[in-house]
């Protein structure tokens, strides 16, 4: 589609007709979209959710696909292959706004509902169901999160959630469209600004000459590196190896978030300089040669992007504690201590800055979005421009301006079960805890609700264990092994665990390998065993 944004606002899921949630648990992890997909069935929609746990998201659902880990494009290209073989497609879309329909087409002919059965788990009745819901409803969504995206095959699976809408016309309308759940409060937006491996500011390529030399001139630099940097996985094998000497981690605890934690650990001691801009001293902070405190949410202002492309003013209600600074102020004193020149006064300054460099933020100022409520959704070119909450409703942002179909197939996860690993590890969030659990695991009453890490097992797969419910057991891959208290539930198929990775010990065991394309490591799928911890 030309922009891997949020297509429509969230509010807009009020308008589906029909919601397909894939890969994420919003009820616990983004609990006010929920209520849009709540306020949305109790206006009649159909709700469908496609999770390998019965979790509280699940309790809306109209249909539930419960699929096995790491199978999700045989489950989307099967919906597709009923779709058209019912012939519930838009063809008139298809014909004005897209192009590689046929190709998608010769794609998906293996995935006739009986194969995808195989693969997936998932019954050829519930498949031709949602098909049907889906493609049938005048106005139907796609939210996926985490669940699609951290997989070897993620690249892929979001390009089938992409190719599923264009199929059907759903797109470019209120109550349509593909909605990616950011994780955090402004991961759009330091996505935007370039905070990834291969893009400079505005999603401009770093290969492209064009867009370097114009971001270069307007930075007063002759130019820009013109080869991508590497990812989070790949910097720490990078300093495993001795490749990099130095990093510096900002609000991000890798020792407990990255997969593979004991070779992340290892890969943070061989630095010759760690420095963690922080709130807390975390696990990764303690490990630093330097810590540079940072100051919280509430003691700092300025601009942040959410998850529907909404840039708002954030105002601070309390001035620094102790000697923390505003994150962007600790930059500027590192930048300019190396001989840069960070002349930013405040963060309006920032926001001038990112008002030349990125098109879509031009006409997003401080003083418009200060004075207004809700700020303003991007692309927002011009200063009396109203924002655009919807995007490609009349062309895509592509070359020409057509959606593009792109065939995926089915790919098996990187770590398959065998005897000596007979089960499935897939992590996820709980309502009581956030990411690493750096602030959360601070909080008293959090733990009093959710004071430890535990493990999700099927009664079928304890009784062959002969584990007891909350009783303390191993789990062990192929990466090391960590304690947890078993939690014996029928959410989960047999064959199946969940862990949370709020705790230090679940990323032990998650494995670093990565999707080619966008280098997103696996942690949702790895083969472990379980023993009691005799």
């Amino acid at each position: 589609m030309g922009s891997g944004a949020m297509t429509n606002p969230i509010p807009d899921l009020g308008n589906a007709q029909c919601i397909f949630i894939i890969g994420s648990n919003l009820t616990e992890n983004h609990p006010i979209v929920s209520q849009w997909v709540l306020d949305a069935k109790e206006s009649g929609a159909k709700i469908i959710a496609a999770d390998p746990r019965y979790t509280p998201t699940v309790w809306m659902a109209d249909i539930f696909l419960q699929l096995k880990p790491g199978t999700d494009i045989a489950l989307l290209n099967g919906l597709m292959h009923i779709i058209i073989k019912e012939k519930l497609y838009n063809q008139d879309f298809i014909n004005r706004r897209t192009t590689g329909f046929a190709q998608l087409q010769e794609a998906v002919e293996e995935y006739d509902p009986s194969m995808v059965e195989e693969i997936t788990g998932v019954s050829s009745h519930l498949l031709r169901e949602a098909a049907g819901l889906y493609a049938q409803a005048k106005a139907a969504g796609i939210v996926y999160c985490m669940g699609i995206t951290q997989h070897t095959c993620g690249h892929d699976n979001v390009l089938s959630c992409s190719n599923l809408a264009l199929l059907c016309g759903q797109v470019g309308r209120p109550g349509t469209g593909v909605l990616p759940l950011r994780g955090q409060t402004n991961v759009q937006g330091a996505c935007d600004m370039g905070a990834l491996a291969g893009f400079l500011p505005g999603y401009v390529n770093v290969a492209d000459p064009n867009g370097r030399e114009r971001i270069a001139r307007l930075w007063g630099r002759e130019n820009l590196p013109d080869q991508p940097g590497l990812t989070v996985v790949e910097m720490m094998n990078a300093a495993w190896e001795g490749k990099i000497k130095g990093i510096y981690v900002m609000g991000e605890n890798p020792l407990v978030s990255d997969p593979h934690s004991h070779h992340v650990e290892e890969a943070l001691k061989k630095l010759d300089f760690l420095v963690v801009q922080d709130m807390f001293l975390s696990e990764t902070a303690q490990l630093a040669h330097i810590v540079l405190p940072a100051a919280s949410w509430v003691e700092k202002e300025g601009s942040l992007t959410n998850t529907e492309r909404r840039v708002q003013w954030a105002r601070k209600a309390i001035h620094p504690i102790d000697e923390t600074k505003a994150d962007w102020q600790i930059i500027c004193q590192v930048a300019n201590q190396l001989g840069l020149q960070y002349n930013y006064a405040c963060p309006e300054d920032i926001l001038h800055e990112i008002n030349k460099v990125i098109p879509a933020y031009s006409g997003i100022t401080p003083e418009r979005i200060k004075g207004r409520a809700g700020g303003l959704i991007w692309p927002c070119p011009t200063f009396d421009h109203p924002g655009t909450p919807i995007l490609h409703s009349e062309t895509f942002r592509t070359a020409d301006g057509l959606g593009k179909f792109i065939p995926v197939k089915h790919q098996p996860p990187a770590e398959l079960t065998d005897e000596e690993y007979p089960l499935l590890l897939t992590t996820g969030r709980v309502v009581m805890h956030y990411n690493a659990g750096s602030m959360t695991r601070r909080s008293a009453p959090l733990l009093k609700r959710s004071p430890e890490l535990f493990v999700e097992i099927h009664p079928r797969d304890a009784r062959k264990l002969g584990i007891s419910a909350h009783e303390e057991v191993k789990i062990i891959t192929r990466r090391g092994d960590t304690l947890a208290r078993a939690n014996i539930t029928s959410k989960l198929s047999p064959g199946i665990v969940f862990m949370p990775f709020h705790f230090a010990g679940t990323n032990i065991l998650t494995i670093d390998a990565l999707d080619k394309r966008a280098k997103i490591p696996e942690f949702k799928v790895a083969a472990c065993r379980i023993t009691k911890n005799i």
